[in-house]
């Protein structure tokens, strides 16, 4: 009697007990390193800082590319540019997740990535529902779950690793820039491409009105140095130099020797690739393209879409070099 009661017991441990010990421990982003005998993180997940919250929340990789092209891309793009935005944002997490995952990212630390610009607008469902309504949740997030799952795994690479830095922006103008004319360093397949179908773009050309007024008071603002009067402002303005794509890469203005990019940014033009003129005592910027210029231009990669293209030949035209490949 007393053996059949020691198997019963038995029984109920092996089979129920210790499931449920092993349940109640597991956390779902982690994994037993055999070799190691700690926890790790599972690579099938990220952690994403988020800066309205302060909160660090922990997602499926996929899910979180979603998010990624939801809110880096309009949602009635052609199918093969979204296609293209979901490998480029993935590729740029992987990245991430392969430099951080340790220690986290030195800008959040408990995160590789965060839900902002400087690393990639990540937008939650419920984000979305609150920001766009049912109706584009409807419409839309199909299509976003569509080019996601299409690409699941893909990833952009150079000489074997993830790419770092898959940039891109709205709009290029008609040819995109060379890396190290926008920002310090020399990517090699960041290079200066044709983009030829983006003239649907809404921000192709534009034109911003700045005072005269305005714009030697912010001048003498943010450079105290500056030698620049209000009289006479036409011949103290001179472009010196423009990049491969079109950009200001030097600008006289006064005694200083200005960067496009830093006017851009000083007066919240849509690009750096601009004319000015004078009319009565307003500056006019004449500006082509839309965004600092570099890798993939969106609105060329759903122009090149309409053309036809698939979303592997936008991404190699627009990334020089790369290989599209499976990550193990």
């Amino acid at each position: 009697m007393r053996s059949i009661l020691l198997l019963v017991i038995g029984v109920f441990i092996a089979i129920i007990l210790i499931p449920a010990i092993l349940v109640q421990s597991c956390n779902p982003l982690e994994i037993l390193d055999k070799k190691k005998e700690q926890p790790v993180l599972d690579k099938r997940m990220v952690r994403v800082y988020v800066q309205e919250t302060g909160e660090v929340i922990s997602l499926d990789l996929e899910e979180y590319i979603k998010g990624v092209v939801a809110g880096e891309m309009p949602a009635a793009f052609h199918m093969e540019a979204l296609k293209a935005q979901a490998v480029a944002a993935r590729s740029y997490a992987i990245s991430r997740i392969e430099a951080y995952r340790e220690e986290g990212n030195p800008g959040h630390p408990n995160a590789e990535l965060c839900d902002q610009v400087h690393c990639q607008v990540w937008l939650s469902p419920e984000k979305l529902k609150e920001l766009k309504s049912d109706q584009w949740m409807k419409d839309y997030w199909p299509r976003i779950e569509q080019a996601v799952e299409e690409t699941v795994g893909l990833v952009m690479t150079y000489e074997g690793k993830p790419l770092e830095q898959p940039l891109f922006h709205s709009t290029s103008g008609g040819r995109t820039e060379n890396s190290e004319d926008v920002f310090a360093a020399s990517v090699p397949y960041l290079r200066s491409v044709e983009s030829p179908y983006e003239k649907e773009a809404p921000h192709f050309t534009d034109q911003q009105i700045v005072s005269v007024s305005d714009f030697v008071a912010k001048i003498k603002e943010k450079y105290s140095d500056c030698n620049i009067q209000a009289s006479n402002l036409s011949n103290q303005l001179k472009i010196l130099e423009r990049s491969e794509g079109g950009r200001v890469l030097k600008m006289q203005v006064g005694n200083k020797i200005l960067s496009g990019r830093e006017l851009r940014e000083l007066f919240g033009l849509r690009s750096a690739n601009f004319q000015v003129s004078m009319e009565d005592q307003n500056l006019i910027f004449h500006t082509i393209g839309y965004g600092h210029g570099v890798g993939m231009s969106q609105w060329g990669a759903n122009g090149m879409a309409k053309e036809g293209h698939t979303f592997e030949e936008i991404l190699k035209h627009y990334y020089q070099g790369v290989t599209i490949e499976k990550m193990e």
